[in-house]
């Protein structure tokens, strides 16, 4: 299997547990740091989660996990909270950042720029719309675009 069975996989199983604890499923990654493989899950909730909750959802899919053992690799699982500075990624992560700050870093530069920030005005398939301070529209196209997070100043 690969990264996207592995994730699409994980996120077929485990949505049910998040969806009974009244969760969101934010997101499931596959990914190598180093020696080591990592299975992660992200989730949230209405006012944040916490070490409790990871630990609830973490001790439940592991039953899971050694039933189903689709993984072949050695793994970490890990189950965590996106933090505040997660990345935009699915539908509803760009739905519900309509008209708020986002920052945007591209992989290479455009009019000599590879960050950007400004409001999310709008979004499709293949692109990104802000409107920056200076009232000017920018568009970019998504393959483009290598992280995009809602912006908190400090």
């Amino acid at each position: 299997m690969a990264k996207k069975e592995y994730e699409s996989k994980t996120e077929t199983l485990i949505q049910p547990l998040i969806d009974e604890n009244n969760f969101e499923l934010v997101d499931v990654e596959w990914v190598k740091e180093g020696a080591n493989w990592y299975l992660r899950v992200y989730i949230d909730k209405e006012g944040g989660i916490g070490v409790n909750d990871c630990v609830l959802i973490s001790r439940a899919f592991e039953e899971i996990l050694d039933s189903e053992d689709y993984i072949s690799e050695n793994y970490i699982f890990e189950v965590s909270s996106p933090g505040l500075d997660r990345p935009l990624k699915k539908e509803k992560d760009f739905a519900r950042s309509i008209g708020k700050d986002v920052e945007i870093k591209l992989y290479k530069p455009l009019d000599k720029k590879k960050e950007y920030s400004g409001v999310l005005t709008a979004y499709d398939e293949n692109t990104i719309t802000i409107e920056q301070e200076d009232e000017s529209t920018v568009v970019f196209n998504r393959s483009d675009v290598a992280l995009i997070r809602l912006a908190f100043f400090y």
